[in-house]
């Protein structure tokens, strides 16, 4: 399912179809409708700024970018960014995109956990975090109009208990690899579900390294 605002729509490609499907069928509702919400603000935040995005890779690596919290593509060792960009990857590959393209959406899915460095790259980069900082933190809400955002959340529900049910969600999707959330936003999101938890610190790390002084 499609539509279209202020000329932005998702492509209509087989790749991005074929997208559609895989993640509809992988994902819960509250992460689809999530990425797609994420791929329309993130393709609104280009069309404000006036950067020239491959809308194409843009939608893949929204799609993608939160598949790595799912069973089917968790690893029991790397941060879920990583599992994301890896599965982005593999379906990217499928469709023998060039790898510099491959490796934008990869970068995209990887860092967009990862503030303060998206949004000086590329910007099939920079605007998956946009789209991501939009729909979860709600950053630069004020830089969209009510009919803007009232008709994305129309095709793409934005439940009552959303900002609560997408912290379980990610806690759902790391808990059982606490040591990936080091040095990123998720271990706050372990600290808020175990208040036992204790993350790495990295002056801890420093100081007890092998090394004499």
């Amino acid at each position: 399912m499609s539509f279209e605002i202020t000329g932005i729509r998702i492509p209509d490609s087989k790749m991005a179809r074929e997208a559609t499907e895989f993640i509809r069928d992988t994902e819960s509702d509250l992460l689809f409708n999530h990425s797609s919400r994420v791929y329309y603000w993130g393709a609104l935040a280009g069309q404000q700024r006036g950067l020239s995005v491959d809308r194409e890779l843009l939608y893949i690596g929204c799609m993608f970018h939160d598949i790595g919290l799912t069973h089917e593509h968790c690893s029991c060792d790397k941060r879920f960014e990583v599992d994301g960009a890896n599965a982005a990857r593999a379906f990217l590959e499928e469709y023998g995109i060039a790898p510099a393209d491959i490796d934008k959406v990869w970068t995209a899915i990887a860092l967009h956990t990862t503030p303060g460095i998206p949004e000086f790259m590329a910007p099939e980069i920079a605007l998956v975090t946009a789209g991501v900082e939009m729909d979860v933190l709600g950053i630069g809400f004020e830089n969209f109009t009510e009919a803007e955002t009232g008709a994305v959340t129309e095709i793409y529900p934005r439940p009552a208990a959303f900002k609560e049910e997408i912290i379980q969600a990610f806690y759902e999707g790391i808990r059982h690899k606490p040591q990936t959330t080091f040095g990123n936003v998720k271990a706050d999101v372990i600290r808020e579900k175990e208040p036992d938890f204790s993350p790495l610190n990295f002056c801890n790390v420093i100081r007890q390294s092998r090394w004499q002084g």
